[in-house]
């Protein structure tokens, strides 16, 4: 009587995908009607040691384009690590529908000893001839694709050539109703406002800052920078066209914006940033103009010069301008306007903390308001970088001399002295619109 020689037990992973995630949420979808027919078919074969692993490897929502997927990078770590036999699935581009990546896939099967099945298309990967039927099975996986891929692309220009709406992230101005782009009148507002209001400043710089200091946000609750207005500006939509590959269309939805509007914003655009930067500039009144003087008492006044398309800005001794020697042993000529408007503010920011200022301000502000109290003054003081930072540089210039009496430069550094009463007017500036919201 002959020994029966016990057969070796084979580990089968199953691993199934779904490309789109539509029907996902089903309490039986895609990914379980294939685990169902995979796990038959490993039943099937229970005489041949096969047994399924408990293992899901799962990817719903996954192209079989690409290899980056959770669920196969999983079986991949398990396959290296020496726990899997058999690989199946329901049909071969479940797995993939590139034959490049097919190829990769295969020579680590091989690499680990571990064979290929798919239910629906029986062979064998260690045979020639199951290699060539995979290929054969693979190159029309990848035509389809391809195919489906051309369908789409030429799908979405005929579309956009009409002028529909093909989805995407809803542009501010427009809500998205049965898959149209409907106007919605307040944001359609803020648009046309920010447009008309580049239009009269030149310059995206300062129209950033007005718009983070009237708290405007974009459709994505978030403050405004210059990248979303310049992409607004460019974007042709709010023209009432469909854009596709640079090519515009008609579109279904209606303009917010028209067509004068939009050429003077262009205009505006076409010009060098370093151009608009400089009128920008111009139209700036300078931090500490009246407020800057040499230790000798000589005024600073400002000035600026272009070098190579650039310009730089100076705070210069009223000697230097009337071409007189320099009193004194200063000798201060000229200095880096930001340099020297930074270093103030900075300077400011930390008198703001120090106990003296902060009783001064108290005083300074119960002279003009009674009712302020001391913990208002403070988180007033606090707050200060915040409100300096949101302010244009008018209001930043107006503020200055609110605060600073005379600000004296000399060879060991600045000296800045602050005006008390201004301080109270700031205090009561800040803390009034907290006590009318409180209100």
């Amino acid at each position: 009587m002959t020994e029966m020689t016990p057969r070796r037990r084979l580990r089968c992973a199953i691993y199934t995908r779904k490309s789109s995630e539509e029907g996902l949420d089903m309490e039986f979808n895609s990914l379980d009607a294939q685990r169902e027919s995979c796990e038959a078919y490993v039943a099937s074969q229970r005489a041949e040691g096969w047994a399924c692993m408990r293992e899901r490897y799962d990817d719903g929502g996954f192209s079989g384009g690409t290899l980056d997927r959770p669920g196969l990078k999983t079986l991949i770590e398990d396959i290296e690590a020496g726990l899997v036999d058999v690989i199946v699935v329901y049909k071969i581009d479940r797995l993939s529908r590139s034959l490049m990546d097919f190829a990769k896939l295969v020579e680590v099967f091989d690499r680990h000893g571990v064979t290929f099945v798919s239910v629906t298309q029986a062979f064998n990967t260690t045979t020639s001839m199951g290699r060539l039927t995979l290929n054969i099975l693979l190159s029309f996986a990848q035509f389809e694709r391809e195919v489906t891929g051309e369908r789409i692309r030429d799908k979405f220009a005929a579309s956009r050539a009409k002028g529909m709406w093909m989805g995407g992230f809803v542009p501010m101005g427009y809500d998205l109703v049965a898959r149209k782009l409907i106007i919605n009148d307040a944001e359609a507002a803020t648009v046309r406002g920010i447009f008309e209001r580049f239009v009269e400043l030149g310059s995206a710089t300062t129209l950033t800052r007005e718009l983070v200091a009237n708290g405007t946000l974009n459709k994505r609750g978030r403050p405004i920078d210059k990248g979303f207005l310049y992409k607004l500006f460019r974007n042709r939509l709010y023209l009432g066209e469909a854009v596709h590959k640079g090519t515009s269309y008609p579109g279904e939805h209606r303009a917010i914006i028209d067509q004068p509007l939009w050429d003077q914003v262009h205009a505006i655009l076409q010009e060098s940033p370093r151009q608009r930067a400089a009128n920008t500039r111009a139209q700036t009144p300078a931090l500490l103009k009246g407020l800057i003087f040499t230790t000798t008492g000589i005024a600073m006044t400002p000035t600026a010069t272009k070098k190579g398309g650039r310009h730089y800005r100076y705070y210069t001794s009223m000697d230097a301008i009337r071409n007189r020697a320099a009193e004194g042993t200063d000798g201060f000529v000229r200095l880096n306007a930001g340099m020297v408007e930074t270093a103030v503010v900075q300077h400011i920011r930390s008198l703001l903390r120090t106990p003296e200022i902060v009783t001064r301000a108290v005083e300074g502000a119960r002279r003009t308001d009674p009712t302020v109290n001391e913990t208002e003054v403070v988180t007033a003081l606090s707050d200060f970088d915040g409100l300096w930072e949101s302010l244009f540089p008018a209001e930043q210039a107006r503020i200055a001399r609110l605060l600073i009496e005379r600000v004296t430069v000399s060879s060991d550094g600045l000296a800045v002295d602050l005006r008390t009463e201004g301080l109270g007017s700031i205090i009561r500036e800040m803390v009034t619109p907290k006590q009318e919201l409180a209100a």
